[in-house]
């Protein structure tokens, strides 16, 4: 059974199965890339002891999986998988998982980072930092123009 491509959940991730499981029965597969993004211990120069991540159940599904169709469109890629993680998470946890599975490597390598760049700028997604000073909301797209602009994307923030 192949898996679904995006996944939002509060448990962890494992790398080697999520890879495992976007290569299966596919011997087309020659290169597989993967971003594994983790919660740091400090933004904008202050410490976070923890973060916490909210999301609309099925809405925020249904914008990675576009995101995850346009990815399919522009690159010569095979498959693609999207893990976020949401909840109470501390410094060093895992939060999201890009992989991409392609014939060549060029390929996965362009797709993941774009697959990156839109999560970061655009996926529906509310952060809350705990700080030594209390805890705060930020913005969790962050806004990054160039990023989109690379890809011919105009951002939608706001």
């Amino acid at each position: 059974m192949t898996p679904p491509r995006v996944a939002i959940q509060t448990e962890d991730f494992d790398l080697a199965a999520e890879v495992a499981a976007l290569r299966r029965g596919n011997g087309g597969v020659g290169a597989v890339c993967a971003f594994v993004g983790t919660v740091r211990d400090r933004n904008a120069g202050e410490a976070v002891a923890s973060m916490e991540l909210e999301h609309y159940p099925g809405m925020t599904e249904k914008a990675i999986e576009a995101m995850v169709d346009e990815a399919l469109r522009r690159f010569d890629i095979l498959a693609a998988r999207v893990v976020h993680r949401v909840g109470l998470l501390a410094p060093q946890d895992q939060i999201v998982l890009v992989a991409v599975a392609s014939a060549h490597r060029g390929q996965s390598f362009a797709a993941c980072e774009f697959l990156m760049d839109y999560l970061k700028t655009q996926a529906p997604f509310w952060k809350k930092e705990a700080t030594p000073e209390g805890a705060r909301w930020v913005d969790a797209r962050v806004s990054d123009d160039a990023a989109l602009a690379r890809w011919g994307i105009v951002a939608r923030n706001g």
